[in-house]
């Protein structure tokens, strides 16, 4: 049987898009674009691509609307996530400019609220918090709009620990979501935060149709053996929608197209469900729809004459006689016309391989379960490990009641997942409750033993599901509380650095994460943390303040070594003359760095020795002019620099200059004088001396 969900494929804005898009390409000689892909469905972007619209990106924007002067009028299509405001300012600007350049504004009137949302309700005395994927088109628009402090947040781990290093003192709470997120986790979101912060405000901006799509979802899901998603790896909601699905019935499958459509078991009553995502497009839904009804028309013939023939039911629980044994599994009389087997792989649940010869002799009774009555060769294909898999379901039962920890051997990775077995019997383990990061490799658990708790159970279907993510958390709670007894102010760690924000780095001292302000990753001024760490990396740190209230640490990271102006003040004196790049201008003077990260201030006063109106008069940003260091004030961190005594002491060197030149020219004319007089004398004497004679 197969259902097809009503809520399925091309929401109103991503409808709204596409309808808008197949317009202007009835326009003759338009050219098209749209901002990024305008759905997440490659084979429609495929079509459109191939009827001549071209995905651009923002930064092509001016030259698309400059073309129209010489190549004719384009249009720019925004999709339905919607863009960042300063982006949506721009268009409008080239729009205006360039009346061949027409801008379609096609953002979800959803995602339109939300901006709203976070324009008109955020402030310095809020705290914006959004339910989204910090890399979607449509976060990063919403972000745009929310003004003072704000943050994105994946799932409530991740907003947990937020709330931990952020300062909420005197600060309201506004939250809201991305359109297509996950309900479930939305609504569990509200009530943690309502418990602990009675002054937040939420706004329900996940979208009705998302709302309902998975809603109805998560109902086919629970009663379907097999669910079917069709839409985009790329898509947010189909993501979403693939989780949710995964959860309730491990045989899901996320399909882009009709040509990944799995094989389903051919079991009577075998229910195959079937929904999409909002970008979607109508007509792969239906060929998907289609192609698996006519696959299962053709197995109802077979079913059929199978039902002429079986004298048992699928599902029983028979008891036969070992009558021959061979590699592949053992052969059972039933006591009827057909013979029933049990294949290697169905004789136990122990050990991935299995000797039946080893196991079992002739004349042993076995009791198995019926999987199918008539395999096509006349065989009723039995299961020994389902039915000792039932017997074990007790205690599987009583682990759920009583919440114990069990701990089982990872046998197999899976789609959405990987599976432990444990007492005989397989736990499915959700990829979100695996403890491996979002996008982690799972294979790195496979063949491990693991802790978990079982956090579902299936009755019916004898299906469990189990999560280590909630014993890690339990046991990290309490490696959490006894580090915590140990921490004082002033301790030093060697930390990993575990994520970033724009404030400052997450690092792990050993179980508990603390923050490094930015202020505190370097002496000099930085925009983002990423410029001094990166994630991974090892760093000392050492405790600066502790609040064990609100469970929040704050880590110190630059040292005295570290410090450019300390290692600058302790390699130069005043009086020096450097070298120095004007860095500022402002009313009062210029700063100009005199080394990486140390800069110092060059008063209006001490620019010239000329009067000075202006200091940009006589000095520009990125001019580099030699400074004497006029003053170190190393308690302040603060330099004194001048221009002006550097001119003072060249004109002064000058004027002494002049006056040796000055001195040295009077004493050769005193000189030149003296002898001239002398000469004089001796001829007056040798005159003198003849007359005498």
């Amino acid at each position: 049987m197969v259902t097809l969900a009503k809520n399925a494929g091309f929401c109103f804005g991503v409808k709204r898009a596409a309808e808008m898009t197949e317009r202007l390409m009835e326009e003759p000689d338009l050219r098209i674009f749209t901002l990024g892909d305008l759905i997440h469905n490659r084979t429609y972007l495929a079509t459109l691509a191939e009827r001549g619209v071209r995905s651009v990106g923002f930064d092509q924007a001016e030259e698309i609307a400059r073309s129209t002067e010489t190549e004719g009028p384009a249009a720019l299509v925004i999709r339905a996530h919607g863009i960042p405001r300063e982006e949506n300012e721009r268009l409008t600007e080239l729009s205006e400019k360039y009346p061949g350049f027409r801008v379609y504004d096609m953002t979800c009137p959803n995602v339109k609220r939300i901006h709203t949302i976070a324009a008109e309700n955020t402030g310095d005395d809020t705290v914006f918090f959004l339910y989204g994927s910090p890399d979607h088109p449509e976060p990063v628009g919403i972000m745009s709009y929310a003004k003072g402090e704000k943050a994105i947040f994946t799932d409530e781990d991740e907003l947990i620990e937020l709330l931990k290093h952020t300062d909420l003192t005197g600060k309201r709470l506004v939250f809201a979501s991305q359109t297509t997120q996950n309900l479930l986790l939305w609504k569990k979101t509200q009530k943690i935060i309502q418990k602990l912060y009675t002054n937040s405000i939420f706004f329900d901006t996940i979208c009705s149709v998302t709302e309902n799509r998975q809603t109805e979802a998560i109902a086919l899901a629970e009663r379907s053996d097999c669910m079917i998603v069709i839409g985009s790896r790329e898509s947010s909601n189909t993501r979403h929608l693939f989780d949710l699905c995964s959860k309730r019935c491990p045989e899901t499958y996320l399909i882009e197209s009709v040509d990944q459509l799995p094989d389903v078991p051919r079991i009577p009553g075998y229910r195959t469900s079937i929904t999409a995502g909002a970008s979607t497009p109508g007509g792969i839904i239906t060929e998907v729809f289609q192609a698996m009804e006519e696959k299962l028309e053709l197995e109802s013939f077979e079913e059929m004459l199978n039902d002429s023939l079986k004298t048992l039911h699928t599902g029983e629980t028979v008891t036969g006689i070992v009558t021959a044994i061979d590699a592949n599994g053992i052969y059972l009389d039933l006591g009827i016309k057909q013979t029933g087997f049990i294949a290697a792989d169905q004789l136990s649940v122990e050990t991935d391989k299995v000797n039946p010869a080893e196991m079992f002799k002739i004349g042993d009774e076995v009791k198995a379960f019926v999987i199918r009555v008539n395999d096509g060769e006349g065989m009723v294909t039995l299961s020994k490990k389902r039915v000792d898999a039932d017997k074990s379901w007790i205690t599987i039962e009583e682990a759920y009641n009583d919440g114990t920890i069990l701990e089982g051997k990872v046998t197999e990775i899976v789609k959405g997942g990987l599976v432990i077995g444990i007492d005989k019997h397989s736990i499915f383990i959700p990829a979100s409750h695996s403890g491996v990061p979002k996008d982690g490799d799972l294979n790195v658990l496979l063949g491990t033993t693991q802790r978990f708790k079982l956090i579902e159970l299936d009755d019916t279907r004898k299906r469990a599901l189990g999560s280590i993510r909630i014993v890690k958390r339990a046991e990290r709670a309490e490696a959490e509380a006894a580090l915590w007894s140990t921490l004082e102010v002033g301790q030093r760690f060697k930390g990993t650095v575990k994520n970033l924000t724009s404030y400052g780095a997450f690092v792990d001292i050993g179980g508990i994460d603390g923050m490094v302000h930015n202020s505190e990753l370097s002496w000099k001024r930085i925009k983002h943390p990423s410029q001094v760490v990166s994630v991974g990396q090892e760093i000392e740190v050492y405790i600066k303040e502790l609040d064990p209230e609100k469970k929040r640490i704050s880590l110190g990271y630059k040292t005295e070594d570290m410090d450019v102006f300390s290692v600058f003040a302790a390699n130069h004196n005043e009086g020096d003359v450097v070298s120095a790049k004007i860095v500022s201008i402002m009313p009062f003077g210029a700063f100009a760095e005199v080394a990486d990260g140390v800069d110092g201030l060059i008063h209006i006063s001490r620019l010239s020795r000329e009067k000075v109106a202006k200091p940009e008069d006589v000095v520009s940003i990125g001019q580099v002019v030699d400074v004497k260091i006029t003053e170190i004030d190393r308690e302040n961190r603060k330099l004194g620099l001048s221009i002006r005594a550097i001119e003072e002491e060249k004109a002064r060197a000058e004027e002494a200059v002049a006056r040796e030149a000055e001195k040295a020219e009077r004493e050769a004319a005193e000189k030149a004088e003296a002898e001239e007089k002398a000469a004089e004398r001796a001829e007056m004497e040798k005159y003198i001396s003849g007359v005498i004679d």
